[in-house]
Parts: C-alpha cells; sequence; structure tokens
C-alpha cells in the first residue's frame, strides 16, 4: 500500500493577514526590488511567493505525528512555523541571515534533507524563481516570452553564475561581495561610461535652456502637443490636441500652460505661474477622443483625428519646457530655437520598424496611424535610443579587456554556459540592454507628464500601450527624472538584492513540451485575457534584440516575441471568443496534464490566479477555464488562499465584489482509482465537510473579505476527488455548478446558529437582509417582530431600532458610535453589541473599543458569538453591495484578535475581573 504525502503547511493553515500587509506594503517600496530590474505585466509580490513557497514546502504539523504526536505539540510547532513565515514576509528582512537559515533548515526537514529544485514554467517578471533561490532552492524558470527569458537570467542565473565575484573595471573602489555586489558595481561604472560617450556624440541634439534671470539650465523634459488641421475651413491652421494645460499642480509652485491665439490663426504659448489656472484639466481633449479648436471652438471628431492621423497629417508644437532649478522644476515658455532643433533632428538609419499588433483592447495606436513601433518615438528620442543600443557593443569589448586585465580567462560565451571574461562581458552586456530597455518606457511620445508629481509617466502605466496627446519628450542625459543614469542605478540596486545563490537557470521553452522531471512546481500563468503578454513584450523586444543577438542568440532568434502558441485568450488572433476560449482551455489541459506525469507529486503544487469573481457575462470565464483546466487534467484542488496586493479596504470603498489581487491554489494529483458519486452524496459530504472547514477559518485570524474565497478551497477539494459526480438524468455536474453549489452552503453555514440568537438580532438580522438600513413601513416591523419573538417597541428600547411617523429602521452602526455603557446597559443583545462595537471602532478606533470589549465580555458567555455575527454581517452587507457598511464589518473582525488581547490586558490593569472570559 502507497503511504500518503505528507500534507503540507499550505494545506492547513497560513498567516494571510500578515502576509496580505506586507504585499500592500511592498508596493510602496520604490528601490532595491528586483521588480526595479526592468517591467513586466502582473508580478506577484515577493513577500507572497516567498511566504507561499515556505508553506508549500514545509510539512504542516499534523503531518508528522512522529514527531508531534499531540494536537498541543502541533499546534505549538504550527504557531513557530507561522512566525518564520511572518518575520520571511517582510522585505526588511530579507538580509538576516538566522531567519533565512532558520527557513532552509525547516525546509530540509520536510524534504529528506535534501532542497527541492523548484520550476515556474510561466516565470514571467520572475518572482517565483527569484524567491525559490532566496529559500535556498535550485530555480528553475522558464517562458516562451524572450523579455520574460532575460529578465529571469539576468536574475536568477546571471548572479549565481558570477557570486562573490569581484567588480573588474580598472578604478579604485573594486568591490568583492558574497552576492552580486561585483556585478552592480560593474553595472554602474559601465552604464555611466555608455552614457558619457554617448552624451559627446548627441550633445548637439540637448542644448541648455535660458531661464528669466538669463542662468543657464539643463532641461529636464520638453512638453509637446500633437496637432491636427482644424476642420474649419476658414481657419485650416494646426490646432493642439492637449488633455491638460497644467504642468504643476504643486502648492505655491503651480504652473500652466497658456495658448495665444493671433490674428493670423497661428498659436503660441506662455508659462503662467499661478493658482488661479484652468478648471480641472481643462485642455481641448474632450471625452471618447472627441476634441475641439482651440482658435474657434470648431468641434472636431475622433472618427476626424483617426483619419488625419491614418493620412500621416499628425504635427506638433511645443509647449512648453521643464528644466532643473535651484531644488524645484522650472517651466519655461517654448522658444522658436528648440522647436526648430527637435523638429529638424534626422531619423537614423536603423530604427525598430516593425509593425505593432492588431490588437485594439491593448495598443491603442494603430488606429491613429502610429502602426510601427519607430512611430511611438519622435526622431530625436530615436536617435538617442538608437545611439545608446550600439554603444552596448562598445562597452562589452571594454569589459572584456578589463576581465581580461583582472585575471579572467576567456572561456565561453555566456549563451553557452560560460564563467569566464567573455561571459562576464555578456552579463555586462545584458544589464546594460536592460537599462536602455527600460529607457524606452520613459523616452517616448507616448510618455505623458504628470502635473501632480511633476514627473514624466512612464509608457506603460496600464497593462497597455494608450494613445497620448500632450507628450514628454525626457532628456535622457540630465539628472532627473527619465534619465539614463537613473535606470543603470535601478538595475544595479536590483542585482544588489538578489540572492545570487544556489546555480539557477532561465530558459526559453515552450509550457506544453517542456520537460517537468522531478521539480516542484509553483507558477502564475497568463490571465485568460487579462494581458496580451507577447504584444506588449515587443515595445521593448525590437530594442533589446539588436542589442542582444549575438548575446544571447538562443533567446533572442525570432525577430518579434512569439505569439501563436502564447497561452492567452486573445478573440483576434484565435477566430473570435469561442474559438479563443477553447484555445485556452486546451493549453492549460496540455500543460498541467503534462506537469502531472513527471513533476513531484509528493509536494503539492501551487497556481496563482488573478481572480475576478464577476465578469461582463456575470462570470469569470478564465476563473472557471483555470479550475476545469486542472481538474480535467487530473488534479485535486487542496486549498485556495486569497492573497493581495491592495488595500482590502481601498477595494471594498471602490465598491469591488472581489476583493483579492490573486488566489493560489494549492493542488494534488487526483489518483487514478478516485470514485464517482451522485450529486446527493456530493452534497452531503461537501455539507459535512465545508461547515467544519468554515468554522476552523473564521477562528484562525482571517479577514471576513477573504472568507468566501479561502473556503472555496476545502468545496473545491470534495469536487475535485471525485473523477465523476452524476445528476440524476445521468448529466455530470460542471464546475460551474459546484462553485453555486458551494456559495450556497457558504451562506447556510454563516446563517445556521440563527436559532440561537436572541429575539432582538433574529428580528435584527432578517430585516437587514431585506431592506438593510432603509426606512419601511411600520406594520412590517409588526409582522416581523411577532414571527421573532419580540415587539418594535422593545427593539427601539434596545437602541437599535427606530418608529417614527409610521416608518420603521435599522440604526447603522454611524448611528451606534456614540457614547454607550455596556455595564449600565439594562439589556444588551448580540446585535446590539456588534454594530455598536463596529461603529465605535469605525469612528474611534482601538483605543476607544478596547475598554467597552473589556465590559462586552461580562454580558456573552463567549466573545466568539460577538466575531461570528460580525463575519456574518460582512457577508450579508457585501451580497447587497452595502459597501460601507462590509468595510466596518470587516475591519472590526479583522482587528479581533489583537482587540481581545488588548482587552484582556485592559481588564487585568482595572481589576474587573473577566480575564477568563475574554477569548483569546
Amino acid at each position: 500500500m502507497t503511504t500518503p504525502p505528507r500534507k503540507k503547511l499550505i494545506e492547513t493553515s497560513i498567516p494571510l493577514t500578515d502576509i496580505n500587509a506586507e504585499s500592500v506594503r511592498e508596493k510602496s517600496l520604490r528601490h532595491g526590488l528586483p521588480s526595479t530590474l526592468h517591467l513586466y505585466w502582473a508580478r506577484r509580490p515577493l513577500a507572497t511567493t516567498r511566504t507561499i513557497l515556505f508553506a508549500q514546502l514545509v510539512d504542516d504539523p499534523s503531518g508528522r505525528p512522529d514527531l508531534f504526536p499531540t494536537e498541543e505539540d502541533q499546534r505549538s510547532e504550527r504557531t513557530r512555523l507561522h512566525d518564520i513565515m511572518k518575520r520571511l514576509a517582510s522585505w526588511d528582512n530579507i538580509h538576516d541571515a538566522e531567519l533565512y537559515r532558520e527557513a532552509r533548515q525547516a525546509i530540509l526537514d520536510s524534504n529528506d534533507g535534501v532542497e527541492p529544485a523548484v520550476l515556474d514554467p510561466f516565470a514571467g517578471g520572475g518572482a517565483i524563481p527569484l524567491e525559490a533561490q532566496r529559500l535556498g532552492c535550485e530555480a528553475h524558470a522558464s517562458d516562451l516570452n524572450p523579455l520574460a527569458v532575460i529578465i529571469n537570467k539576468a536574475l536568477i542565473e546571471i548572479p549565481s553564475r558570477f557570486c562573490g565575484h569581484p567588480s573588474v573595471h580598472p578604478t579604485e573602489g573594486v568591490r568583492t561581495s558574497d552576492g552580486a555586489g561585483g556585478l552592480a558595481d560593474d553595472i554602474r561604472y559601465y552604464g555611466k561610461w555608455l552614457r558619457d560617450t554617448a552624451y559627446d556624440k548627441l550633445k548637439g541634439l540637448y542644448p541648455t535652456v535660458v531661464d528669466d534671470d538669463g542662468k543657464e539650465r539643463t532641461v529636464i523634459a520638453w512638453i509637446w502637443a500633437r496637432t491636427v488641421t482644424n476642420p474649419n475651413p476658414a481657419n485650416q491652421v494646426p490646432v493642439p490636441l492637449v488633455r491638460s494645460w497644467w504642468l504643476s499642480k504643486k502648492k505655491g509652485h503651480e504652473a500652466w500652460i497658456k495658448p495665444i491665439v493671433h490674428d493670423d490663426g497661428s498659436i503660441s504659448y506662455e508659462v503662467q505661474h499661478s493658482a488661479d489656472g484652468p478648471t480641472g484639466d481643462d485642455g481641448t481633449m474632450l471625452k471618447r477622443g472627441n476634441a475641439f479648436s482651440v482658435v474657434d471652438g470648431t468641434p472636431i471628431s475622433s472618427d476626424y483625428i483617426k483619419a488625419e492621423g491614418k493620412a500621416n497629417r499628425l504635427g506638433a508644437q511645443l509647449l512648453a519646457i521643464v528644466a532643473e532649478g535651484d531644488r524645484q522644476r522650472l517651466y519655461l515658455s517654448p522658444s522658436e530655437f528648440q522647436e526648430r532643433l527637435a523638429s529638424n533632428a534626422p531619423v537614423p538609419d536603423e530604427v525598430p520598424d516593425y509593425p505593432l499588433a492588431n490588437d485594439p483592447k491593448n495598443l491603442w495606436t494603430p488606429s491613429y496611424g502610429l502602426t510601427q513601433f519607430s512611430d511611438l518615438f519622435t526622431n530625436r528620442q530615436l536617435t538617442a535610443l538608437t545611439t545608446l543600443s550600439q554603444m552596448v557593443a562598445h562597452v562589452r569589448e571594454r569589459v572584456l579587456a578589463d576581465a581580461r586585465a583582472a585575471g579572467m580567462s576567456d572561456g565561453e560565451r555566456l549563451d553557452n554556459g560560460g564563467d569566464g571574461a567573455q561571459a562576464y562581458a555578456d552579463a555586462i552586456a545584458v544589464y546594460l540592454a536592460l537599462a536602455v530597455s527600460r529607457q524606452t518606457d520613459r523616452c517616448s511620445s507616448i510618455s505623458g507628464w504628470d502635473s501632480s508629481r511633476s514627473t514624466i509617466r512612464n509608457v506603460f502605466a496600464r497593462q497597455a500601450i494608450p494613445m497620448t496627446w500632450d507628450f514628454a519628450e525626457a532628456n535622457p542625459f540630465c539628472s532627473s527624472t527619465g534619465n539614463f543614469l537613473g535606470q543603470v542605478d535601478l538595475v544595479a540596486e536590483a542585482i544588489e538584492n538578489v540572492p545570487a545563490h544556489p546555480h539557477s537557470e532561465a530558459m526559453q521553452a515552450d509550457a506544453m513540451t517542456r520537460d517537468y522531471t522531478n521539480v516542484v512546481i509553483s507558477t502564475d500563468p497568463p490571465y485568460y485575457d487579462n494581458i496580451g503578454y507577447s504584444d506588449l513584450s515587443d515595445y521593448f523586444y525590437v530594442w533589446l534584440r539588436p542589442m542582444l543577438h549575438d548575446v544571447l542568440p538562443s533567446v533572442t532568434a525570432t525577430m518579434l516575441t512569439p505569439k501563436a502558441q502564447e497561452l492567452v485568450a486573445n478573440p483576434y488572433r484565435h477566430g473570435g471568443k469561442d474559438g479563443a476560449e477553447q484555445f485556452f482551455v486546451d493549453g492549460f489541459d496540455a500543460v498541467f496534464d503534462r506537469i502531472r506525469g513527471t513533476a513531484r507529486t509528493d509536494v503539492p503544487m501551487t497556481v496563482y490566479y488573478a481572480y475576478k469573481q464577476h465578469g461582463s457575462d456575470g462570470v469569470s470565464t478564465g476563473w472557471y477555464a483555470l479550475l476545469e483546466g486542472l481538474i480535467n487534467a487530473g488534479w485535486q484542488i487542496t486549498a485556495t488562499w486569497p492573497v493581495r496586493s491592495e488595500l482590502s479596504n481601498r477595494m471594498l470603498a471602490s465598491g469591488t465584489n472581489a476583493l483579492a489581487s490573486s488566489i493560489v491554489l494549492a493542488c494534488r494529483p487526483r489518483p487514478d482509482d478516485a470514485p464517482r458519486v451522485t450529486m446527493r452524496e456530493f452534497i452531503s459530504t461537501l455539507r459535512r465537510e465545508l461547515s467544519e472547514e468554515l468554522r476552523t477559518l473564521m477562528t484562525s485570524g482571517i479577514e471576513p473579505v477573504d472568507l468566501n474565497q479561502a473556503a472555496i478551497g476545502p468545496g473545491i477539494s470534495v469536487y475535485s476527488r471525485y473523477s465523476r459526480i452524476v445528476e440524476a438524468d445521468g448529466s455530470d455536474v460542471d464546475v460551474r455548478q459546484a462553485l453555486e453549489i458551494i456559495n450556497r452552503i457558504i451562506d447556510e453555514t454563516l446563517g445556521e446558529d440563527g436559532d440561537d440568537y436572541d429575539p432582538a438580532t433574529r428580528f435584527a438580522i432578517k430585516w437587514y437582509q431585506s431592506y438593510g438600513w432603509s426606512g419601511q413601513q411600520s406594520g412590517l416591523a409588526d409582522q416581523l417582530s411577532m414571527a421573532c419573538g419580540t415587539t418594535p417597541g422593545a427593539l427601539v428600547d434596545d437602541g437599535i431600532f427606530e418608529a417614527v411617523g409610521g416608518t420603521a429602521r435599522l440604526l447603522t452602526p454611524s448611528e451606534l458610535s456614540g457614547e454607550w455603557n455596556p455595564a449600565k446597559d439594562s439589556h444588551t443583545d448580540l446585535w446590539e453589541a456588534v454594530v455598536r462595537l463596529t461603529g465605535v471602532y469605525a469612528t474611534s478606533g482601538a483605543d476607544a473599543i478596547v475598554p467597552l470589549l473589556a465590559e462586552v465580555s461580562q454580558r456573552f458567555p463567549s466573545l466568539d458569538a460577538i466575531k461570528a455575527l460580525g463575519f456574518r454581517m460582512y457577508h450579508e452587507a457585501e451580497k447587497r453591495g452595502d459597501t460601507d457598511a462590509a468595510l466596518q464589518f470587516n475591519s472590526l473582525v479583522s482587528a479581533w484578535d489583537d482587540l481581545a488581547m488588548d482587552a484582556h490586558r485592559y481588564a487585568e490593569s482595572h481589576q474587573h475581573g473577566v480575564q477568563g472570559q475574554l477569548d483569546l
């Protein structure tokens, strides 16, 4: 008989709240994160991937009864492991050697003393392979997309090949390091040499400007507007298409552009320094791509602008100049010399003349005639970027000479597995090519000017290439926003913070055909049709390929990124919506079927998915496609955890229904002899197991906002353990039906304690379910209160209800947030306690609620009842779309454990004698 694999921590419990908090915090960090190496779309937060990998690889104590025989032993060990996870989640601890020694030892103890090899076959931006390497695992990354492969090589493969190697540049300050410090030092040195050499060639195109005091200043950016010919036949002059006239909205430093129309219809522009500029943005662009003429007010339709663009008749006018001042930006009116110099810049011989894909969802510029990648840049930008790109090869030769002088033998090239001077020169070329590629994100006519922050917006502020009207042309040789040395430094900072050990690899491979022998799988696959990775990646790849074709020939073999095999449901590529869905489902089935055949089965596979509860048709096709793909390929889902990188209150406030950014699924191979059951047997098992798991989750510290998604895990686990679930008519129960049943049982479980509620609480819940906080006829209150064993008068006396002039309603948490003394309240029902505590916490915070909670504990045998009703009321509010109440109930329950602990201490210090009644 085969011994079943030991259950892992991820299949039992994780400190989800702490992980999510650190993931949110990570988004506010700006320097040192590996994500600063290069942009890629939909990266998972490192805090999430690091801790999920740990929980995936480490045994749950319940799976080791030989070491932890009692429940108390298991609980104690689980607490220790959770503490490791909480510390691992913090980016502040990445250099804590003792913490990572402790984490690696836990992984070794759970894997027979061997660090497992971890593979992400959809490696993308590299978060999973990088964090696997940081935990001491041999990391393997593969992707079909060459941009992703280059990024992963730069993060995990190249640093591990040159770990601890000193920098080779010939000046003083040579660095050695236990990690990639030497690499980072050389990136900065040779990056500066590249920048200085390129500037010597191009400085004539980037003149200084004279300020109002006659002082010469370095330009940060030139602000331009695209133009079309005014459609009025009587005034056929170029008119600007401007989203906003504002340059700076910073208080005390306001600046805006004033257009001045002359008698001949020509327009000049003057920068104004005052706060009394246009209301809002107030440019010439209107909604839906329409505009108006600043000359005479003539409407300009979107169709007209598109037609002018396709006829190659879009022009540009210089609106303003931003320059470096004394500790602040200077905003200057344009000059004819500056405009003429830029307009007359020649087009280089070699530019990225490759077509943008026909993807109207993600690529917006072709509709306006900008159909080639070279169309997205001004002539001066093309000249600068081409010069920087061509200089990378010269830098490589200089690094090679310096590496040889430093004593390195030549060895093989990087692409052939070398680790000598040739490979090192290739490595520096890769990093500087990535810096040039980063520059294209700030050096394009798609880059706008952010007047609120006084910075250049990058092209990919969203997961698309948008169309911009007024744009900011950066000076890559200044020392401010959008400059090239800034890109070099961000690349170097990222490399300084990678683990660089153990040796790991990244390769280009199709997930449907590659080998998965003896690896643990953790992956973040494409999100159905959310992101067109290959089409977007071409923006960078058309610049990277010429720089790296001789350095990484195995990765840069294709002229553009591969499209046909990309596992994304693109309707325009696969014959419409139905064809795209079928392609995606078939691809997922093939990938996960192949993984199941050869990957390790003693460790669960983890799969991330960007969860979206409701699509335009009321369901998320991608979500169902993922679950069906996994189950059809023979996988059983053993856990689901909602992880996010956005604050829950922000998402609630915006009215979204699905509050998790992603769902992590833990999956095991389903036995080949898995049984088939009837629908009745399935529902019976589901109700029994899901009800128990739901109660466990509610006491585990999970937030109400995450409860439904976490509960899908044990629910879909029951569904996916069977080979078939058969209805009475012989048809199979599909995933959509299963999820509907799971959600129904969640509703039942959350509400099944209703018979134990006091009459007032029973009434209030039923009233809220029907009417929310709105006023209704008093007769309805009479009928419902009688059925619940109370009266409207008693409810008014309790202080939770209002009945005036024939209208009755529940009082809201905000209305019950005032002064309240539970000790002197003659009667406190459960509803009143929950709603008052919710209101007080929302308006006054923890300091006000802790003493109240200490007093309330004297009125209830267990505070668990208050917490449980808080869970339920979040659930009810969320179903009603009552986002304010949902946020308030979620906030209270999320902080419950800390509040209860503080209330316990308060009770002790004030000698209330209620310590034993507080459930901690």
